[in-house]
């Protein structure tokens, strides 16, 4: 019990001068600007920001320079680096038998979880939006998945998916499968259907978080251009089409944006998942087991930049289209 309470104190400590050299450094930073010059919020407000850029260059821009010279390197964590060159790339584009479908399996992913959540999150959000009483507690409930574990999401839906006619999905979906088969579906022990659980294992909390998001917006929608279009003989789904999405595009871009990214690098629940052998995995674990499995740390690291450069190629097209279909009232009124 003292070893805990000493534990206890010295980690407190710890935090206190952390918490004081912040405030030290702000106070010196502010001092500093308002001696070169600078005044009142402008002075106060670059205090502030000095200690967040300070983290950022320690603990993200150093990691990041350094993945981008390690993947020119042949790096295994218990040796100097060495200059390799491109030959992590060479190897990544051509000679790599695992990359291409790891990519794939990826991309095929993204391309489904993204637009088939957000199609179900707008319509969960507009019923939700209708007067139901009781609305706080739905957002809860649609939200707590969200809130849940990562392994503990993988676990309860390898559960779910169990490939024997118990499972609870394939008791539930019986009538169906049964049609064209006499198993049940292996999920993810069968290659075939591992992509599919994982896109429905994705809306667990996906589905709950851009819910909330989606109705957030929906709250803002001014109430009188509702009405306007009702007088106007508008029905339901003319006013979803020229009033509700339109006045939502925002939000929407900013769910598609959020929701590449994170499909790109989605990481826990595949790795808490045991595959078919054989199989491919997806883009972030097959980096992890790159980099801390086989400590190819150099390998890992060309990885890392390529999921870098795909996550850049696709937000950059989302925000190119954006100009097309997403509407700003604050530009409009200009």
């Amino acid at each position: 019990m003292p070893q805990q309470l000493q534990w206890y104190a010295s980690t407190l400590s710890h935090y206190v001068g952390a918490a004081v050299a912040i405030v030290a450094l702000m106070w010196l930073t502010n001092r500093g600007l308002r001696r070169l010059g600078l005044r009142g919020d402008a002075a106060m407000g670059l205090a502030l920001v000095v200690p967040w850029l300070l983290g950022f260059l320690i603990w993200n821009a150093g990691p990041i320079v350094a993945s981008l010279y390690f993947s020119f390197t042949d790096y295994n964590v218990l040796q100097a680096p060495k200059v390799v060159g491109l030959a992590n790339y060479e190897k990544l584009i051509g000679g790599d038998p695992n990359f291409w479908p790891s990519v794939r399996l990826t991309m095929a992913y993204s391309a489904l979880t993204v637009p088939i959540g957000l199609v179900g999150s707008v319509a969960a959000a507009i019923m939700l939006n209708q007067g139901v009483k009781g609305i706080g507690l739905w957002r809860t409930l649609y939200y707590l998945p969200a809130i849940l574990p990562a392994f503990v999401t993988a676990l309860l839906w390898r559960l779910m998916f169990l490939p024997t006619r118990g499972g609870l999905v394939n008791s539930a979906t019986e009538p169906i499968w049964s049609l064209f088969s006499d198993k049940p579906p292996g999920w993810f022990l069968d290659r075939d259907m591992l992509l599919w659980g994982f896109v429905i294992m994705s809306f667990w909390g996906v589905f709950g978080a851009n819910t909330v998001i989606v109705l957030a917006g929906l709250k803002n929608i001014p109430r009188d251009l509702y009405e306007a279009a009702s007088v106007d003989g508008a029905g339901v789904l003319a006013r979803v089409r020229h009033i509700t999405l339109p006045q939502l595009s925002p939000t929407l871009f900013y769910l598609i944006v959020m929701g590449i990214i994170a499909a790109v690098q989605v990481f826990d629940q595949p790795l808490f998942i045991q595959l078919p052998p054989g199989s491919p995995t997806f883009l972030n674990v097959y980096l992890y087991q790159q980099g801390f499995t086989l400590f190819q740390m150099g390998y890992a690291s060309a990885i890392a930049w390529f999921m870098f450069v795909i996550i850049l190629v696709l937000t950059l097209a989302v925000f190119r289209s954006s100009t097309a279909w997403v509407y700003y009232e604050s530009e409009a009124k200009r």
